[in-house]
């Protein structure tokens, strides 16, 4: 036993040892001219390494993630073919703690969309965030109370919440049973953001009553009204995430919330601004390199997936 103690303290130095060597050369053959998101695009599998977020929501990547099961007894995972139903273990714990406490609000499941791509990183198209597996897209349209087929998965539409030509909530889609899921998610305190359109948060706003202080989490924002965006706060196993600042005192309910809804933020600049050039592998934390090339298991391969 001795000696198996010993033999596997020596395997865990040369280990630690040999990431220090790969930190230090800075991984030459990775090219740094590549777009970050076309290596990061191309992993199929975690990097096997402690879990950890590393770096910001929108700069950074995913060390140890695990994939939310497709299938769950209150979810249903949609666009698989994306590969994006990765997380770190505490985001992947707190959709399904969501899942099972929003079935006692009335919700009879979640179809839950971008999670993070194996190892987190820069994505080939649809998000700036979502790379240190701490967001979460789900739904605004329920779970149905069949299991949805791949094809249907891919194809399916979310139904926006909102009245046409409209920044408020349709009345006729628009139910208690949406405020009362998104209040429970906001709810929690790992959790630091939710993001909705701001004709949702106008709707939440409205119908809170003296419950109040759990719409500080929920902030405006372009794009979700068919979903709303979970964020979560750094874990304590992450010294390496870089934390957003609180959002501000307040429950965002007033004048703030007026600018949203205003025609100001939503007039397009008489020049748009140029796009800014793809991120580059030295534009990410360093750590990046280590999660980008380290070795998978020969037995990794993305989670199982419903037949057409």
């Amino acid at each position: 036993m001795t000696h198996v103690v010993m033999a596997t303290a020596r395997a865990g130095r040369l280990a630690a040892t040999a990431l220090g060597l790969l930190l230090a050369t800075g991984l030459a053959g990775v090219a740094e001219e590549t777009p970050a998101k076309e290596l990061f695009g191309a992993e199929r599998a975690p990097a096997p390494l402690e879990a950890r977020a590393i770096g910001s929501y929108a700069r950074g990547c995913m060390a140890g993630g695990v994939p939310l099961a497709v299938d769950g007894p209150s979810w249903q995972v949609m666009r698989l073919s994306r590969n994006r139903n990765w997380g770190h273990p505490d985001l992947i714990a707190l959709i399904e703690r969501l899942a099972e406490d929003a079935t006692a609000e009335g919700w009879p499941g979640l179809l839950v969309g971008d999670l993070t791509q194996p190892r987190g990183g820069p994505m080939l198209f649809g998000h700036a965030s979502h790379q240190i597996g701490l967001d979460a897209d789900i739904w605004l349209t329920p779970m149905p109370d069949r299991r949805l087929s791949a094809t249907e998965r891919e194809e399916m539409e979310a139904v926006s919440m909102l009245a046409e030509d409209s920044r408020k909530v349709d009345p006729q889609r628009w139910t208690p049973a949406h405020h009362a899921l998104i209040r429970r998610a906001a709810s929690y305190p790992e959790v630091e953001r939710i993001f909705v359109h701001p004709g949702i948060k106008k709707a939440l706003c409205d119908g809170a009553g003296d419950d109040r202080g759990w719409l500080r989490t929920v902030r405006p924002w372009w794009g979700h009204h068919f979903h709303f965006h979970i964020r979560m706060a750094c874990p304590a196993d992450s010294p390496g995430c870089e934390p957003q600042s609180l959002p501000p005192p307040g429950d965002g309910c007033g004048s703030e919330l007026d600018w949203w809804l205003s025609d100001e933020p939503w007039t397009p600049p008489e020049e748009p601004a140029a796009p800014r050039p793809p991120m580059t592998m030295s534009d990410l934390p360093r750590e990046c390199q280590v999660v980008l090339e380290a070795d998978a298991p020969l037995d990794s391969a993305p989670p199982p997936r419903p037949r057409p």
